[in-house]
């Protein structure tokens, strides 16, 4: 592996994390918060050592899938502990743990917090909270293939590498063009949310704020009560909205704007989404009902809220489902386990993986009553190829095996066996809240130090889906 090229990478992004801390600053100035000498700091901190390593280094090494997945892990890693540098300057986090965990948080989009008193930060300090989830949300490294083409060379290693899901689908014969189209269609539905949310009367910058975490699938928001503390059926539902579309394969957001519709209802991940998201809705709604609301209306626009954010992995808030029925619960953590589809901006072990084990134990049944019979898994109508089946089951256990593990050690630092295997599948599924003491009205704040350095790397592993991180620990990879 190629460390010399791979910190050379390194400082060309951090170069675009340095500009993207520009962006809070007219905001600062705007609200008088005092955070603009913060953001230029540490701005200049990222595109001085950014500069250094970018031009400093020579290599011409060719770039490899080695050095695809160690930019990428340590890509986040960098950004995670740079992008932290707004939080601790201003001291609006002041210690460094705490402030890597939050960082983290918003990058891999997963919405977990330590912050106890969001809305007394200043305004621009949120919004740079709220764009890290944004910039995570369709991956770092894929904005960066678009807009900056000395990483053009070698780009299909880092999109397989970042890309969320079994499969990283192109649009295009040009990885720059997939990513620019990927990130154009992420856009577009920012700003589309961020209009309608205003025509709902909160302003825009909460509108934008909110519209960040929402498309991002990550769930933070600049409000102690998240999203409930807007008190609106209308917001509630345009959000409900837009998370539903962050769950889905992106590709098809594309096609659906070039005309093809029909693709959405074609597509068997999306239908089996659409039945998880309509059916859990449905079943929550029936045991809340009378116990919990007693108006129809609200109690179905609570539980689908609650099941859109669980299940996309949003993790913003309107409703304390752990007052809600136990079954309810359990559903809603079912969902934990699942996530959003493969391509979509959301955690989890993902619709399309779920999907195909369902169909490989139903076909495994299947070889036993006909042993002699030859009959293949398909998705749609396209058979899913042996490799990418094993690869889904290896995936599977893998992410079982972490998730009991980060549950003993979460455990060791005092946590209830509940708010221990929470607060892993909240991290691990990239999701926010968990349950237990951090649940949807608490927060991370309390978790020990080993704790938090447990659960940022739960953090890590979820978002870039464990192969990525967990590759890099065997001692082969670093060798030629």
């Amino acid at each position: 592996m190629n460390i010399i090229l791979t910190l050379k990478i390194m400082g060309a992004l951090l170069l675009f994390l340095g500009a993207a801390m520009l962006l809070p600053i007219p905001f600062s100035l705007y609200f008088d918060d005092g955070a603009a000498g913060t953001f230029t700091i540490s701005a200049l901190i990222c595109a001085t050592l950014g500069a250094a390593l970018w031009k400093g280094i020579r290599s011409s090494t060719e770039f490899g899938t080695r050095e695809g997945f160690a930019v990428v892990t340590f890509g986040w890693s960098f950004y995670a502990v740079f992008g932290s540098l707004p939080f601790l300057l201003s001291g609006a986090i002041p210690a460094p743990i705490d402030a890597i965990f939050e960082t983290m948080s918003g990058f891999t989009t997963t919405g977990s917090t330590i912050l106890t008193e969001i809305e007394s930060l200043p305004e621009s300090i949120l919004l740079w909270r709220a764009l890290t989830q944004w910039l995570g949300g369709m991956g770092i490294i894929v904005l960066s293939l678009a807009i900056l083409p000395m990483l053009g060379v070698g780009g299909m290693q880092l999109f397989r590498a970042e890309a969320p899901g079994p499969t990283a689908d192109r649009l295009k014969p040009r990885i720059q063009d997939t990513a620019k189209l990927l990130w154009g269609v992420y856009v577009l539905l920012t700003a589309a949310e961020t209009v309608l949310l205003m025509l709902g009367g909160i302003s825009f910058y909460d509108a934008l704020c909110h519209s960040f975490a929402t498309l991002a699938t990550g769930g933070f928001s600049t409000k102690n009560a998240s999203v409930a503390s807007f008190d609106s059926a209308y917001i509630d539902w345009v959000i409900t909205f837009f998370m539903f579309a962050a769950g889905v394969n992106f590709s098809l957001h594309y096609y659906a704007l070039r005309g093809r519709i029909k693709d959405y209802f074609r597509n068997e991940e999306f239908l089996f989404y659409l039945a998880l998201t309509f059916g859990v809705t449905a079943i929550i709604c029936v045991l809340n009902q009378g116990t919990v609301y007693s108006s129809f209306w609200d109690n179905l626009r609570y539980s689908a809220f609650q099941t859109s954010s669980i299940l996309t992995t949003t993790g913003f808030g309107t409703a304390d489902y752990e007052g809600w029925p136990v079954l309810a619960q359990y559903l809603l953590v079912f969902l934990m386990f699942i996530g959003g589809c493969a391509g979509s901006t959301g955690g989890g072990i993902k619709v399309a993986r779920i999907l195909l084990l369902f169909k490989h134990a139903h076909h495994q049944l299947f070889k036993l009553i006909h042993p002699r019979a030859i009959r293949l898994v398909k998705l749609g109508n396209t058979p899913v190829d042996r490799d990418v089946m094993q690869s889904i089951l290896g995936f599977f256990a893998l992410f079982m095996g972490v998730f009991v593990i980060a549950s003993f050690l979460m455990a060791s630092t005092g946590l209830d066996l509940l708010s221990a295997s929470g607060a892993v599948i909240a991290t691990l599924g990239n999701i926010g809240p968990g349950l237990g003491s951090v649940g949807p009205v608490d927060n991370f704040a309390h978790v020990t130090d080993f704790g938090k350095s447990v659960l940022i790397v739960c953090m890590l592993m979820g978002r870039l889906e464990l192969f990525t991180v967990l590759v890099l620990i065997f001692p082969t990879f670093w060798r030629k």
